[in-house]
């Protein structure tokens, strides 16, 4: 079954062809990153213009990569939700389109569940080695960290979510208390991964009696950190950059460390048969090691290209809604806040 998966709920605009959920037939991103760094973020309607711009030229491309025709798809997946209302109604509305035209089933698609099927593609896991059910999943970006447990596909129970901040918007705060670059997180694992001397480790933060997060403590740690070595408000001195990596890398340590804690708890509370990684924040390469490292475990993870917002995902996770019976979802609208469990 060839699907053509569509994401446009932040600033990607995105598409790929995937055939039975696993094999990558094209997967294109145009991202919008260099747009919004000026702004030290992500501009809503200036992201929704972007894809109507972008949208034709990413679906053709990717079609083209394929070397297919709309006709030969078996299904068009969107995401509904959640994200941006303007970026999610172009992606929508088109695919509404291209679903009409070609007669073809529509299947919208939850952004968080496209981040957990983004495990299986590529072959990932083996199929040989597919340690099966259940999964702890952990959804990372700059809007979310939750902690879901996958019972079977399409089972999720939330086990466990930020109480604030998400882990992503941490990265983007601290790093733009550094003086670093938008998007934080790359900026932030840079950063740390230059020579540096021994930093004061930043406090861990703890929710009791459960599995979930906080960050904006952090932030805020972050924050007097840099204002007691006289790096905020920037001013005209010299910032030596050894220094400044250590406290990178005390930064990316706490937030990794947070994390990891967390998801072995939860593995280990639930019993589960394997962690699963997703979302942009699992892209960073610490928190990789260290989740392999320290789980009991086998971790699941995708490359760093796909743990971002991509079409792939959609299209993988779309293939477990389509392949029992078609739909047509001609009634489909946006869920901006639309949840996972």
């Amino acid at each position: 079954m060839k699907i053509l998966g569509i994401e446009t709920s932040c600033d990607e605009t995105a598409a790929a062809v995937i055939e039975d959920g696993r094999t990558i037939h094209s997967n294109v991103v145009a991202t919008q990153i260099d747009m919004h760094a000026q702004y030290g973020g992500i501009v809503p309607e200036l992201a929704s213009r972007q894809h109507m711009l972008t949208f034709n030229a990413v679906i053709r491309e990717a079609m083209e990569k394929a070397s297919m025709e709309l006709r030969d798809l078996d299904g068009i997946a969107v995401t509904y939700g959640p994200g941006l209302a303007g970026a999610l109604l172009v992606g929508v509305n088109a695919a509404k389109g291209l679903a009409l035209a070609e007669e073809t089933p529509l299947v919208g698609i939850n952004h968080l569940e496209g981040h957990i099927y983004a495990a299986w593609l590529e072959d990932i896991p083996d199929p040989a080695n597919d340690p099966g059910f259940p999964l702890l999943c952990l959804i990372a970006s700059g809007g979310h960290t939750d902690l879901v447990l996958m019972r079977d596909h399409g089972r999720y129970e939330l086990v466990g979510q930020t109480r604030d901040d998400a882990a992503g918007e941490a990265f983007d705060k601290a790093a733009r208390v550094l003086g670093l670059g938008f998007p934080g997180g790359p900026e932030i694992q840079k950063m740390s991964e230059r020579p540096h001397g021994p930093e004061r480790r930043f406090p861990r933060p703890n929710v009791k009696n459960s599995l979930d997060f906080s960050f904006s403590g952090l932030k805020t740690a972050m924050l007097h950190r840099a204002q007691e070595k006289g790096w905020y408000p920037p001013g005209e001195d010299e910032i030596d950059e050894s220094e400044l990596a250590g406290v990178a890398a005390a930064f990316q340590e706490a937030v990794v460390d947070s994390i990891v804690t967390r998801c072995v708890a939860a593995a280990e509370k639930y019993r589960v048969a394997g962690i699963v990684l997703g979302g942009g924040v699992a892209a960073n390469s610490l928190l990789r090691q260290e989740a392999i490292t320290r789980s009991p475990v086998p971790v699941i993870v995708p490359r760093p290209g796909l743990c971002t917002d991509n079409g792939a995902m959609i299209g993988a996770a779309a293939w477990h809604h389509l392949r029992d019976a078609p739909q047509y979802g001609w009634d489909l609208d946006v869920v901006p806040t639309l949840r996972l469990g």
